[in-house]
């Protein structure tokens, strides 16, 4: 018995003695012994805390600010140090009502207790400084700067910048150790390409705190903090003033316009309608406001420049007559009949309203858009031979542009029509000899075409960025490049094929789009669409001697190629190469026209990237396009009038 009180008496002496110890420690730590050796206040504690570096900025290609940085304030709350007395204080100095501060910090309290939450979100610069000069008083409130994206010119660009957004978890699980929840990440378009560049590097400070968890000040006067290091500044090839006339001209239509350097491959403009705002992702996205966007039937989201597929229409003979002359099928003064009307079988595919142009060299069959020419060109060719060229000139795969979601299209070879069709004929195929049929094309693809058909025969590599610039040290660093892929066709045979779409400008269905003074080539295409109205479609460049620009447009749903596509087209050329749009009646008819009357008709049914020829299908049937203006009325057309061609 004695001996168990003895073991009693000496663990309770024990435990005695060490809460004396955790007592005597606790007192210290309430201030009795003054400051530490670091300088740190009794009672103080010292927190670490995440300084996100600024975003690189983003520059056009003549220097204009596209897009920087701007300090956004968030008031948070650490329920376990908030004296809930004071929420009348602090929803004055906020400017809201007092059940609104209680309301968010049972919303915090039910997170976690004991660390801050964002509980007012972007605040104004005047709030966020009545706020701070009151911290002493709100013992659990502090305050987080961030930065958001700012806009700074009329260009959208929201499908080339892209957008910056919360990162959710999802994406968290494939970042590197640094990301964390709530940081905000590049998702679509140049931001998210590069967004390892852009970001910069995260910095580090050592704050002290007292026993509310209100920041005293800086732990050893800063010694121990790292400071951030912004991201690269991306100096791009896009030109601002062309993006935004482009836009403007695309409003009230769907479709997609594309406008390169045909020498180095720089993207000048790229538009996708509808778009939407990217400064809307500047601010707090609710749950509602991003769910709507994204399940808006329009898909402003989705890019049509680069993930669209379109049947080419006419604009795919200059590829057809390429071929032809190198593969030996023609020459440049052979003549062949452009009757109007082709026989195959017991089928007739029709020309244009029934014309006859008689016979005529490749370069009129580019002018007038001859489809009974190509239609015998097709014929006399095999579908090996065909597939395997449109593959040389970048069609049926991805264009080699970093980070951007592509579709290849579809370039239907034998094993294609073996297994949709099974037992098939040259009727299955000859629409391809006029861009339509069982095929598509993006219009990032059509681009670069237009550019190797103005450059001579090389396929340019696309991109947005000439360089990317340190903040610190203005150290430049210039993207790696693919050189241009060669065509292999004999250059004279592009000579003649250029002179066939300048035709078109100075006497086809281009006629009424010219650049003024500033000579040109191009090719219209009107691309049959099974769903509603037929798509319009464009490809140029300028000038015709040595070409700066070179662009395709695609309208959906928008009818003749030379009446909404051409001109948009037209317009950008000009803009690019002269800096402003001449004051003409035709230059003022064709904005206003595109502005506030032409628009991309209602879709009947799902949208289809090509059309499927039948037994039962007829080939595309030419119509007469309205006119343009007369000086007399520019908002009547006149009696004259082109042809478009399909």
């Amino acid at each position: 018995m004695d001996e168990y009180r003895t073991r009693v008496r000496i663990y309770a002496g024990v435990v005695v003695f060490l809460f004396f110890l955790l007592g005597l420690r606790l007192v210290q730590l309430q201030g009795f012994n003054g400051a530490s050796e670091d300088g740190t206040p009794p009672g103080s504690a010292v927190r670490e805390q995440s300084v996100e570096p600024a975003r690189g900025a983003l520059y056009a290609r003549d220097s204009t600010l596209l897009v920087d940085n701007r300090p956004t304030y968030t008031i948070r709350i650490t329920p376990r140090y908030f004296d809930a007395s004071k929420a009348p204080l602090l929803a004055n100095l906020l400017g809201v009502a007092d059940s609104t501060v209680r309301r968010r910090l049972r919303e915090a309290r039910e997170r976690n207790a004991f660390r801050p939450t964002p509980s007012f979100r972007e605040v104004s610069f005047d709030t966020f400084s009545r706020v701070q000069e009151h911290l002493y008083e709100l013992p659990g409130v502090s305050y987080d700067v961030e930065l958001r994206r700012r806009y700074h010119t009329a260009a959208r660009a929201a499908h080339a910048l892209g957008y910056v957004h919360e990162i959710d978890e999802q994406a968290l699980s494939r970042m590197p150790a640094d990301y964390r929840a709530g940081d905000r990440i590049g998702r679509t378009g140049l931001e998210h390409a590069y967004e390892s560049i852009l970001r910069g590097d995260r910095g580090r400070e050592m704050v002290l705190v007292n026993v509310h968890g209100t920041e005293v000040r800086e732990y050893q006067n800063g010694a121990m903090d790292t400071p951030p290091v912004g991201g690269h500044d991306l100096h791009l090839t896009l030109d601002h003033e062309v993006q935004a006339l482009a836009e403007s001209l695309f409003v009230g239509k769907r479709g997609a316009a594309v406008a390169l350097d045909p020498d180095t491959g720089g993207i000048l403009s790229l538009v996708s309608t509808p778009d939407f705002d990217p400064s809307l992702f500047a601010r707090s996205v609710s749950t509602s406001a991003w769910d709507s966007l994204r399940s808006d039937p329009s898909d402003p989201l989705y890019n049509r420049a680069t993930q669209s597929g379109y049947p080419p229409g006419s604009t795919w003979k200059p590829f057809m007559s390429l071929v032809a002359l190198e593969t030996g099928m023609l020459t440049a003064s052979e003549r062949m009949d452009c009757p109007s009307s082709y026989q195959i079988g017991r089928r007739a595919f029709k020309n244009h309203n029934g014309q006859d142009e008689g016979r005529i060299t490749v370069a009129k069959a580019l002018e007038v858009s001859c489809n009974t020419f190509f239609y015998q060109v097709m014929e006399n060719m095999s579908l090996a031979t065909w597939h395997d060229w449109a593959l040389k000139f970048g069609f049926g795969q991805e264009v080699p542009l970093e980070g951007f979601r592509q579709e290849p299209g579809l370039i239907p070879d034998s094993s294609y029509f073996d297994q949709t069709y099974g037992r098939w004929t040259d009727g299955y195929t000859i629409n391809l000899g006029i861009g339509q049929g069982d095929m598509s094309v993006t219009p990032l693809q059509m681009a670069r075409y237009a550019a190797a058909l103005g450059n001579g025969g090389r396929l340019p590599t696309p991109h947005l960025v000439r360089k990317a610039v340190h903040p610190e040290t203005g150290a430049a660093r210039r993207p790696e490049l693919p050189p241009p892929d060669p065509i292999p066709v004999d250059p004279s045979h592009f000579d003649v094929v250029q002179e066939g779409m300048h035709r078109v400008m100075t006497d086809g269905t281009g006629r009424w789009v010219q650049i003024p003074d500033i000579p040109s080539a191009g090719k219209t295409g009107t691309a049959q669409n099974p769903h509603g109205e037929d798509h319009s479609l464009f490809i140029m460049f300028a000038p015709y001697d040595d070409p700066e620009i070179a662009l395709a447009v695609v309208v959906e749903n928008a009818g003749y190629g030379a009446t909404a596509a051409a001109p948009i087209a037209s317009l950008m050329a000009e803009q690019y190469l002269t800096g402003s749009i001449a004051d003409t009646w035709e230059r003022r008819y064709w904005k206003r026209r595109l502005r506030e009357e032409v628009r991309s008709a209602p879709e009947d049914g799902a949208p289809s990237p090509s059309t499927s020829p039948s037994e039962t299908t007829p080939a595309v049937q030419a119509t007469t396009q309205p006119a343009a203006p007369t000086p007399a009325d520019s908002s009547r057309p006149s009696a004259s009038s082109p042809t478009d061609r399909p």
